[in-house]
């Protein structure tokens, strides 16, 4: 089966990274890479007479700044490009990230979209950048692989799986996941901060579901007591040394609470670990 695979770029050297890092991730697998630019201008949108629309000479000119800078980016991409099993295509349009996304995700009916956590402000003191904390809280139609700054792609032998067993699974994004942990044998671990024994008939229920979803890769359960989430979390995937967190993002749940924790900053987490997001179907 083949992958759709989409990468947002903003031209810096982070977004570079996540090129290379899904190349190498999906280095075996037969996929096609869409690899696009959006660039807007602020006030196209803002509609207030202090605010004038912008001459065309101003669309013009961003249109030719990012023509130029895609072809520089192809040029440095046909480098690396040597996969016969892998298709590139490029691409920019005028438009907001989050509405271009939604649109070639429909299109060009992505199965994942991977991305740089930081992209061209590059703050240090930042986990995770205001593009990519958007596009996975707001992108619902597929997964988002978030991949930080520097790092080089190495086997990924253990994906950490946090869940409170009250989620309805998105099927689709589901075996995305399970294809991601299938191309090097992953280990998935799955998480649970609470006693087994006090799961709710509909959380066992839903124990099952994703059972099935497993099926055919290799998981474990780990349950942590006497902790928070925030805090369990983080240090077990610390402890572990995961190549890989997962998780099914309820809107604004896992950004607004375990990511917003000094022990993501303490643990260099978000440094070296990537993220991907799925969505609970009810969102």
């Amino acid at each position: 089966m083949r992958i759709n695979v989409l990468i947002p770029t903003d031209y810096s050297k982070n977004a570079f990274n996540a090129v290379v890092y899904a190349f190498e991730l999906f280095a075996n697998e037969d996929c096609t890479f869409h690899i696009f630019h959006s660039y807007f201008l602020a006030r196209s949108a803002q509609g207030n007479v202090l605010f004038p629309e912008p001459e065309p000479a101003e669309y013009d000119a961003v249109a030719k700044n990012s023509f130029e800078k895609m072809a520089l980016l192809k040029s440095k991409v046909g480098l690396l490009a040597d996969n016969p099993r892998h298709t590139i295509h490029f691409d920019h349009k005028f438009g907001t990230l989050i509405d271009v996304i939604e649109e070639k995700v429909k299109r060009e009916k992505i199965d994942l979209v991977v991305m740089g956590t930081r992209g061209i402000t590059n703050d240090r003191e930042v986990a995770y950048g205001r593009n990519s904390v958007n596009v996975m809280e707001n992108i619902r139609a597929c997964a988002v692989l978030a991949v930080p700054a520097n790092i080089s792609y190495k086997k990924i032998k253990k994906i950490v799986f946090p869940t409170n067993f009250k989620t309805q699974f998105n099927e689709k994004e589901m075996k995305t996941f399970v294809k991601i942990a299938q191309l090097e044998n992953s280990a998935i671990q799955i998480l649970h901060i609470g006693k087994e024994a006090n799961l709710s008939e509909k959380q066992k229920h839903n124990r099952k579901q994703l059972e099935n979803f497993f099926k055919d890769a290799e998981y474990t359960y780990h349950w942590l007591e006497n902790t928070t989430v925030k805090e369990g979390v983080l240090s077990f995937v610390d402890q572990q040394k995961s190549g890989l967190i997962s998780f099914v993002n309820r809107k604004h749940w896992f950004f607004g609470s375990v990511f917003s924790n000094p022990l993501v900053k303490s643990l260099g987490i978000h440094s070296k670990v990537p993220i991907l997001a799925l969505h609970d179907t009810r969102n």
